[in-house]
């Protein structure tokens, strides 16, 4: 009885490995049906977000690969892939490797856009580069290990790379230096567009923030472009996340005030305080002798971040005070100066004659 082979293998013995590379492909695609399906009921059951991000990830599963991956299982049991042992062995390798990679991409994908952007409100471009920058990384250094596996000598190569890396970085250093300014600011966030900033002399409004400069919008309506490695030099102090406002202010009295009209002065400006509604009264102090009249000194909190709001409550607490110290007919200190002129003594009217003794 003639026996037909193919590539040193039994035709049967093809058949069995097909019908088993089949049933191992079933069982794979049931296996990560019954995950899929899990998943989805407690997802269901109470939102998760990881969850949702390992559904998500699940569908990035090549089903090529999957195959391949089956068909050299089947292959392995059956063993008609003896003589092919050490190609298939770095085939395991390589289809692996990339169904890792691309998991690993899905995974970027979801961890590094969607959730970033859901912390950086409008700063999607960063989010974006930088989960670009994640992928290029992840895809060379899949290939380069695929390449190394196969027996590829990739010294020289990576060498080659490392060489041309630094040329170029050293071509575009300004621009590779603004680029990961606009990544640090995406990731730790000391500020966000419309935040109102102070840094050096400007003060303004954040309008953009792109991946070389960021633009902000003056108080005096012009727009200012500073580079993101500049600005991150610098110190800033960032308005919008403050919670109150710390209110120091002064004034002076004549020293003519009598010292019981002194002694009552910071009651006074305690009581003008308190009946500010978003106002919380700190301190009342006579403070010093000036150089013009008694210095009185007041601290107090507004808790609120508004400028205008505080202005209000500020103009509304001077007002208070001139009225309370009217009534009391307090004056305020006016800087005087005064100048004395000494007239010079008046010349004799003939040169004084020297007296000589006889």
């Amino acid at each position: 009885m003639t026996t037909f082979s193919l590539a040193g293998s039994p035709v049967w013995a093809w058949l069995l490995t097909a019908l088993l590379a089949a049933a191992l492909l079933v069982a794979m695609r049931l296996g990560l049906g019954l995950v899929k399906t899990r998943l989805q009921r407690r997802l269901e059951a109470r939102v998760r977000p990881g969850i949702s991000a390992a559904l998500e990830i699940l569908e990035r599963t090549s089903w090529l690969v999957l195959c391949l991956i089956a068909a050299l299982l089947a292959a392995r049991i059956t063993g008609v892939i003896a003589i092919w042992s050490v190609a298939a062995s770095h085939l395991w390798f390589v289809l692996t490797a990339l169904q890792i990679a691309l998991w690993i991409d899905r995974a970027i994908s979801i961890g590094m856009v969607r959730a970033l952007i859901g912390r950086v409100g409008g700063q999607a471009v960063t989010a974006m580069l930088l989960a670009l920058l994640l992928r290029i990384v992840l895809w060379a250094m899949t290939i380069l290990a695929m390449l190394d596996n196969v027996g590829v000598n990739i010294t020289a190569l990576i060498a080659s790379l490392g060489i041309g890396g630094v040329a170029v970085a050293l071509a575009v250093q300004t621009i590779l230096s603004d680029l990961f300014a606009s990544i640090a600011i995406g990731l730790d966030k000391p500020f966000e567009v419309g935040d109102f900033i102070v840094f050096g002399p400007v003060a303004g409004s954040i309008e953009h923030i792109g991946l070389k400069t960021t633009r902000i919008r003056s108080l005096g309506g012009e727009q200012i472009v500073c580079s993101n490695t500049e600005l991150l030099k610098q110190t800033i102090q960032n308005y919008k996340r403050m919670q109150q406002r710390r209110i120091v202010f002064g004034f002076t009295l004549s020293y003519r005030t009598s010292p019981d009209c002194v002694a009552a002065i910071p009651d006074i400006v305690r009581r003008r305080i308190e009946a500010e509604g978003d106002a919380k009264f700190d301190r009342a102090h006579f403070a010093s002798f000036g150089e013009n009249g008694l210095v009185f000194e007041a601290v107090y909190y507004v808790m609120t971040a508004d400028y205008n709001h505080y202005m209000d409550i500020q103009q509304r607490i001077n007002l208070g005070l001139l009225r309370d110290l009217g009534s009391a007919d307090v004056a305020f200190a006016i800087p005087e100066r005064r100048v004395r002129v000494a007239r010079d003594p008046a010349p004799q009217n003939g040169p004084t004659e020297a007296s000589s003794e006889p």
